[in-house]
């Protein structure tokens, strides 16, 4: 049987071309992972609340196939609403379907504050529109945005085509000294393959969407497997 340690249920936006590759690709034997979708195309304010309204819908897919948790993987749509917004939406699901919820942001988070990370600087693919509500949610949660850089993508499409150099390349040109962690944010930018190396070269954590989303899904199924390449956020905790 696929998933005899585990079923993890994914709730992603319909143009996410990256987050179910990168969680497949480092999954843990016996853990399986099975996906349903949510209508949007350009990562904007009025797309992501729409989308955040059928997160039930979605969910209810996903109670048919006995998924043991659910994780609703989209940074921004469950940011968007600001403070508390992602653990009303997580009560949301769980109240519809009676299956344990976990949202991006809420691993984001959580991954920071094992990290003991304060101080950090945010590398995204977004619109300065949506990295100021990611800045003010991520401040109301006690941490302090030293510097947050995006790429100023709306279509989230072209967002899946990154390569993950860029995240690289981006996160090394806003590195400063006084920074605690580096998180990198969008279920839709590709990571995996540079987490390690960044984290090498500047001596610090880094965590991103999709490894702070994987790493707590597993946790709250108790499963502790260390996972190689993905960080200290895997090796450490």
């Amino acid at each position: 049987m696929y998933g005899w340690r585990g079923r993890i249920g994914l709730i992603v936006p319909s143009s996410n071309t990256t987050m179910e590759m990168e969680l497949h690709s480092a999954l843990p034997e016996g853990v399986s992972l099975h996906t349903s979708r949510m209508p949007l195309r350009n990562v904007n304010e009025e797309e992501l609340v729409k989308m955040s309204a059928l997160a039930v819908e979605s969910a209810r897919l996903l109670r048919d196939a006995n998924v043991d948790i659910i994780l609703y993987g989209c940074t921004s749509g469950s940011f968007i609403g600001g403070k508390d917004f992602e653990k009303e939406l997580e009560g949301k699901i769980e109240d519809a379907v009676n299956i344990p919820v976990v949202t991006t942001s809420t691993a984001v988070i959580e991954s920071l504050k094992i990290l003991d990370a304060r101080d950090i600087l945010v590398i995204t693919p977004y619109t300065d529109e949506i990295n100021l509500r990611e800045k003010d949610f991520l401040e109301v949660n006690d941490f302090e945005v030293l510097d947050i850089r995006g790429l100023g993508i709306e279509e989230n499409t072209k967002i899946g085509r990154l390569e993950p150099y860029e995240a690289y390349r981006l996160a090394k040109a806003t590195f400063i000294d006084e920074a605690d962690a580096i998180f990198i944010s969008c279920t839709n930018f590709r990571t995996f393959e540079i987490i390690e190396m960044l984290e090498d070269d500047l001596g610090i954590p880094v965590v991103t969407s999709n490894q702070a989303s994987l790493w707590l899904t597993l946790r709250e199924l108790d499963i502790m497997e260390k996972i190689p390449g993905l960080g200290r956020l895997f090796t450490e905790f």
